[in-house]
């Protein structure tokens, strides 16, 4: 498989992220290492007009243990463990309560809604939801928040959605940083791209596609096409198939981390080692494959820095403490070159780290 850094054509694959898998009971988690102080973050203000970039830093602790509940539309990958890490991390730190459910995946929102009805049931404070869909929970969002419950967005986009706050980064500009590292590393040779943004209807997928082809276009980098479908490895392994057959001039597949996972053995297979391979988020595969030379890199949101903040804002809702009404990480491109000056805390769960499900406040 063609290294990153060498020249002549590349097939490129950049990843997004999502969630699948259902809730399963599991204890309560152990008492765990409290991590070294994560502030000041430097994120976005998105809320205010001429959005700047500003040092977040949290309550020092909650003033009682709130109840805050978690959804999740999955837990297939590292990303989404990561984010559960921030999350579970900072529901210690704070000593609250948290449980924390997926739903199985981006096809499942019936599932996401029947969980939002058992986090009420359950008489959570707080509800801390990274969406399957927007538009599909904005009537539980209004009731919850009608009913004095907090609701927290996190990670996947809430553009009008009655939230308390909110943290997900501008995917646009995200994927838009893919593109021009693309654009630039490619030069003049340019490739020719298969976009896999991710699921239909999620609105980040989408948003992930607007932006990369913003950035390519009128470059000698050109896309062929764009192929939408759930982040699960299987399903992302075929599209990349199919469009190695249907497409033999493609030098580039763009999409999910779980797209990059699989195209690294796809392209193997398929003979294309002039393959060069880029993510466009960030899981541990990734920062592994990029290691060994096998991708040329990855865009990061820090996932593990909006679990956290996703918490703190809920706490902050809670007390009456003021709230970021719309915080986004700034995000970056993550390559071999600059990996080590990138705080990687704040993006992905220690390697051990196996996910809880609940917290219980001291």
């Amino acid at each position: 498989m063609r290294s990153s850094h060498k020249p002549g054509a590349a097939f490129a694959v950049l990843g997004t992220l999502c969630l699948a898998s259902a809730i399963v009971s599991a204890p309560a988690a152990a008492a765990e290492p409290v991590p070294a102080p994560w502030w000041p973050a430097k994120v976005i203000d998105a809320a205010k007009a001429d959005k700047p970039v500003v040092d977040y830093v949290p309550l020092d602790k909650a003033s009682k243990p709130w109840s805050v509940c978690v959804l999740f539309p999955h837990m297939k990958d590292s990303f989404w463990v990561a984010v559960a890490y921030g999350i579970v991390s900072e529901a210690q730190r704070q000593n609250i309560g948290m449980t924390l459910y997926e739903a199985g995946g981006y096809s499942n929102l019936p599932r996401q809604l029947s969980q939002f009805d058992d986090c009420r049931a359950a008489g959570a404070d707080a509800v801390i939801v990274g969406a399957i869909s927007e538009a599909g929970l904005a009537q539980k969002i209004a009731e919850a928040r009608a009913a004095g419950v907090a609701v927290v967005g996190a990670v996947n986009p809430m553009a009008e959605a009655a939230t308390n706050g909110k943290i997900f980064v501008d995917f646009p500009t995200m994927s838009a940083q893919t593109g021009r590292y693309l654009v630039d590393h490619l030069g003049a040779e340019g490739g020719k791209v298969v976009t896999f943004p991710g699921p239909a209807g999620s609105g980040w997928a989408e948003a992930y596609n607007d932006g990369f082809k913003q950035a390519v276009a009128g470059s000698a980098v050109t896309v062929l096409d764009e192929k939408f479908g759930d982040t699960g490895v299987a399903v992302q392994q075929q599209l990349v198939q199919d469009a190695l057959q249907a497409y033999p001039d493609m030098t580039v597949v763009w999409g999910t981390a779980p797209t990059a996972e699989a195209a690294i053995g796809a392209a193997m297979e398929a003979g294309r080692d002039d393959v060069l391979i880029m993510s466009t988020y960030e899981n541990q595969a990734m920062l592994d494959a990029m290691k060994r030379d096998e991708i040329a890199g990855f865009a990061t949101q820090y996932p593990v820095l909006q679990g956290r903040i996703a918490v703190d804002m809920a706490v902050r809702a809670l007390e009456g403490a003021e709230v970021m009404a719309f915080a986004q990480p700034v995000p970056e491109v993550v390559t071999r070159k600059t990996a080590d000056a990138i705080n990687l805390d704040l993006v992905l769960a220690p390697a051990d780290w196996r996910p809880s499900y609940t917290v219980s406040a001291r």
